[in-house]
């Protein structure tokens, strides 16, 4: 799913106005079903009343629409503030006019410098002051609105983005901003939901489609695209009657340390629960029997030294390596990597200690093979690059970054965001926050190990990997709660995330 700028959003509802064709009027209407069909669905069992916030613009047309049309639907009480915000759009006002046609809603005017409203503590407040194209922050007696909605202690439902909330960019955005329980995008998510900054207004959004023209969406141009599960069930290879181990690959995955030995195990674990076929792990001593007793499916590579396993003779059998789950930043470690960066040909993802050693060491950068993939968390990709404040200017540093080493980067979160050498971004939907938790980073590294090693392309194998990942651990939450969840457990249900990718066309 294609994620859009307020000004392509536009665009859109032009080009589906102009050739559904449909009038603008009723493509609010359209819209305004679909929020009010989600406003019912959620809240009929409640009998609460409502408190919506109209703008003058097109976002509170939709919010006067949806008033109308859940005073049809459900007998509870819905009280209406139209504010005057500059000139009333054309199809905000035909709502108004509609809306004080219908009985049983209140309707009261706001404007500047009024006293504030009170608002029924019980209502959900339904707000739909400013829209996607806002571009200035929100001062003065409106920002003092919007504090009061906030601090009445309701529900609050956004329509489209929170009021105050910039679409994309809000580094330089200082004005008070709604504090959403739910946001209601249309058609489409807004890039801003995605960081983790923006949490505190966004709440927890859910996409609802209106029929905008999938021909317009399609020839927008963007940089910028959600990763839903249809598009990972397309990226699932299926896998032949005949096929051996060898046609699974094989993988080198160098692991673990002295006290932590864990991280090779839920690695390693990983890796052969993704399909991988053969699976060698290079460990220290120290890990020898925990490895061979938790893992014992896994071939061993035990050397005196580090960098002993990474002579490129050794290297040639293996179709992908994977580097740095608990490995520790000691100088073999530090030698024996930039070995391996020198003579490896596979395709390579590198994690944790690994990435830190790059941190320390920036000229081993330029030692990176094309489409390698890096899988910070935001910790490390700062360590990597500088300090970050905001989530967005984390996500244009990584772009930079991808492009100019002509790399892949993931960096973990929420909505954790995989980066091609071209610049594309795309936002992974699945995963919890069941999976802020010790290891879950070493077994996404082997997720996508075992993915390179079945000869998926780079790009592929850290789009599936993340997105399988977040998938088994949904389902880990969804048995036995989030609470609960641990690394292993998100390994332990690896398979039943491949099945539900595979049976989506049944659910």
């Amino acid at each position: 799913m294609k994620i859009l700028d307020a000004a392509q959003i536009r665009e859109c509802d032009r080009y589906t106005i102009a050739n559904e064709p449909i009038a603008s009027i009723d493509l609010m209407e359209r819209a305004a079903n679909t929020i009010t069909d989600w406003l019912f669905g959620r809240y009929c069992f409640y009998n609460r009343p409502f408190t919506f916030f109209a703008g003058s613009g097109n976002n509170g047309g939709d919010a006067l629409a949806v008033a109308r049309q859940l005073k049809s639907m459900m007998g509870t009480p819905i009280m209406v503030y139209k504010l005057e915000i500059g000139t009333t759009s054309a199809d905000c006002q035909q709502n108004l006019v509609r809306l004080q046609q219908t009985e049983g809603v209140t309707i009261k005017t706001i404007s500047k410098g009024d006293p504030r409203p009170s608002i029924d503590p019980e209502s959900v407040v339904v707000e739909g002051i400013f829209g996607s194209g806002l571009n200035r922050p929100v001062e003065g007696y409106w920002a003092e609105l919007i504090e009061h909605i906030n601090n009445s202690g309701n529900e609050i439902v956004a329509i489209d983005i929170p009021s105050g909330l910039f679409c994309t960019d809000n580094r330089q955005n200082t004005g008070a901003i709604i504090k959403a329980t739910h946001t209601l995008s249309l058609q489409l998510a807004k890039l801003s939901f995605l960081f983790a900054e923006n949490e505190p207004f966004v709440g927890q959004f859910h996409i609802l489609p209106i029929g905008i023209s999938q021909q317009a969406i399609d020839s927008a141009e963007t940089a910028f695209n959600l990763t839903q599960k249809a598009d990972l069930a397309r990226l699932v290879k299926p896998r032949s009657k005949f096929a051996h181990k060898g046609t699974f690959g094989h993988a080198l995955l160098s692991a673990g340390s002295y006290q932590m030995s864990g991280a090779a195990v839920l690695a390693a674990r990983a890796c052969l629960h993704t399909g991988c076929g053969l699976l060698t792990v290079h460990v220290p001593q120290s890990a020898y029997q925990i490895m061979q007793t938790a893992v014992p499916e896994a071939i061993l590579n035990i050397d005196d030294s580090q960098t002993e396993y990474c002579t490129a003779d050794r290297l040639q059998r293996f179709t992908a390596v994977g580097i740095g789950p608990g490995i520790g930043q000691s100088q073999q470690v530090r030698d024996g990597l930039a070995q391996l960066l020198k003579n490896c040909t596979a395709p390579m993802v590198i994690d944790a200690d690994a990435i830190n050693i790059l941190a320390d060491t920036p000229k081993l950068l330029n030692s990176l093979k094309p489409n390698t993939i890096l899988t910070p968390h935001p910790g490390e990709f700062d360590r990597l690059t500088h300090k970050h404040t905001t989530g967005y200017e984390r996500m244009l540093t990584q772009i930079e970054l991808a492009q100019r080493l002509n790399v892949i980067i993931v960096l973990k979160g929420a909505f954790t965001s995989v980066v091609t050498p071209d610049g594309t971004v795309r936002f992974n939907t699945t995963g919890n926050a069941g999976m802020a938790t010790a290891g879950s980073g070493d077994v996404l590294t082997g997720i996508i190990l075992s993915l390179l090693a079945q000869k998926y392309t780079p790009a592929e194998a850290a789009v599936l990997g993340v997105g399988i990942h977040g998938l088994a651990g949904d389902i880990a939450a969804r048995t036995d709660g989030m609470e609960f969840v641990t690394a292993s457990n998100i390994t332990d249900n690896l398979g039943k995330a491949f099945l539900k990718l595979k049976n989506l066309d049944n659910e």
